[in-house]
């Protein structure tokens, strides 16, 4: 097996392995590779034992695979290594380097296999090894382990520990870590503004941060009803944009024609903000820190490509694992799983990221008592406002999307906002050449934020300023920027990205 160049390796002459793990990988996705190809490996451990002790393959015990925490306290190996520069998993995936895959049966495998030491026996008769370094002894009594250490923990390594978090803040930060920081719980505008600027860099957010803007952001929304209410006072206004799909860069364009999110300057984002563009992560942790910063300052809906069937196709699944870990893949879903369906703003505006439903008769208060907090379903309510789209027919007609899907006509909208004492809605969903498309006899406006969509639809991107009191809607315009060569769908499965 092959291993980095910096990284530590140990084959011993006894029924152990230690094997180091890339620095980028978490242990526990790699000790779950390992089992997945646990024949294969058995075969390679089988031949490393094989040769360095001697003893036929055919006779050597079948291996366990297991990874050691830190809660477990047991001794990494004393051969050519000490115990001061071993890595634990600490059950996040963060502080994890080195993964035991133990041949044999429990703990006593392990101590059998340090190197270089001589048996000896205790008062009580029990067998242990001292080992050639002196910084550690391992006691055996059965499959027990207890660890002793003679030298206690300096202050100048406490020191160097506590520095590894931030001050007032329990969340841990790689030392390595040279990016913004979060002072205390709070989340400011000089640090979204400053990883913004390392996102455009290409640098990346330390997960100690990145797990504390999914925890809050996750609290903030769900104490929020499916149906949220924006009201815009006298003079003021509420921008809303719709798919961004993961083009950071047009979202920082979007920013610099329009104004950076603030209680004066909100934004409404119109769900799909992640996939098929390889900066998902980047557009969500930046809409996700606003909604932090100042709630009302920014609002986020659902998309249908919030979700864990359309991430595992469309890209955003294997981007947060290649830039986090698989532990964000599902914070990612549960976050996602509390973002409201629809918003209103000041009571005559519908701001949906699909459209309309497939029964008439749909009421506000229907809306706002939708249970949200699971993956979408295949039908229904939920469905409907994820998923539909508006037709120049009248009536419902089926849609090329599948799914269960249709269309939906001007009577159709005509009615709904009847219904509902409301004048406009606003929807998402679609690439439009223009970047927005009026329909229904003005009724409907289609608003898409991804200009040159998928970096080939040549499309212009869109958002829609609406003021107070009037809300007459305002639509901008605007090109596509330069981004790094990282192409769409880069994150995907192999097999979709041949039909993209």
């Amino acid at each position: 097996m092959s291993s980095p160049a910096n990284a530590m390796q140990f084959v011993c002459p006894w029924p152990c392995l230690v094997v180091p793990t890339p620095k980028s990988v978490s242990t526990r996705s790699f000790a779950q590779t390992m089992v997945a190809s646990q024949s294969k490996v058995s075969k390679m451990f089988a031949q490393a034992l094989s040769n360095s002790c001697n003893i036929p393959a055919s006779q050597l015990p079948k291996p366990c695979f297991k990874v050691f925490n830190e809660r477990e306290r047991l001794m990494t190996l004393q051969c050519r290594f000490s115990i001061d520069d071993a890595k634990y998993d600490d059950d996040d995936g963060r502080i994890n380097r080195t993964v035991m895959v133990v041949i044999g049966s429990g703990v006593l495998s392990l101590t059998l296999a340090i190197a270089q030491s001589r048996w000896i026996k205790d008062k009580k008769g029990r067998k242990h090894t001292k080992s050639t370094s002196t910084r550690s002894i391992t006691v055996q009594d059965h499959h027990k382990t207890k660890i002793k250490q003679p030298k206690a923990k300096t202050k100048s390594n406490m020191e160097k520990t506590t520095s590894q978090e931030q001050p007032n803040s329990g969340t841990y930060v790689e030392p390595q870590y040279s990016g913004s920081r979060i002072k205390g719980d709070t989340i400011t505008l000089d640090f979204v503004k400053k990883m913004m600027n390392d996102f455009k860099e290409q640098k990346y957010l330390d997960r100690g941060y990145a797990s504390k803007i999914l925890l809050q952001t996750k609290k903030i929304l769900k104490a929020l009803p499916s149906l949220v209410d924006i009201t815009v006072p006298h003079g003021k206004h509420v921008t809303v944009c719709g798919d961004v799909h993961g083009q950071f860069y047009d979202l920082l364009n979007i920013f610099e024609l329009n104004g950076i999110p603030s209680e004066e300057n909100p934004y409404l984002f119109n769900g799909d903000f992640v996939d098929r563009g390889s900066f998902s992560v980047e557009v969500a942790f930046t809409l996700f820190a606003f909604k932090c910063m100042s709630p009302s300052a920014m609002y986020i809906a659902r998309g249908n490509h919030e979700s864990k069937s359309m991430n595992k196709i469309f890209g955003f699944e294997g981007e947060v694992r290649a830039k986090l870990n698989d532990k964000f893949v599902k914070m990612f879903a549960e976050v996602f799983n509390c973002l409201p369906l629809a918003h209103v703003i000041n009571k005559k505006v519908f701001v949906v990221h699909g459209g309309l439903f497939s029964v008439d008769g749909v009421k506000l208060s229907q809306i706002r008592s939708i249970n949200r907090f699971c993956e979408p379903p295949d039908e229904g309510l939920m469905h409907d406002l994820l998923w539909s789209d508006p037709q120049p027919l009248p009536g419902r007609g089926p849609s090329k999307r599948g799914n269960r899907c249709f269309c939906f006509g001007e009577d159709v909208t005509k009615r709904f906002l009847k219904d509902n004492n409301l004048d406009l809605v606003v929807r998402s969903h679609k690439s439009m050449h223009k970047g927005y498309e009026i329909q229904h006899d003005g009724k409907l406006i289609t608003v898409f934020s991804a200009p040159n969509y998928c970096d080939k639809k040549g499309n212009k991107g869109a958002f829609i300023r609406f003021e107070a009191p009037d809300l007459k809607p305002n639509i901008i315009t605007f090109e596509a920027v330069p981004h790094p060569d990282v192409k769409p769908m880069a994150y995907a499965n192999n097999f979709n990205r041949l039909f993209s």
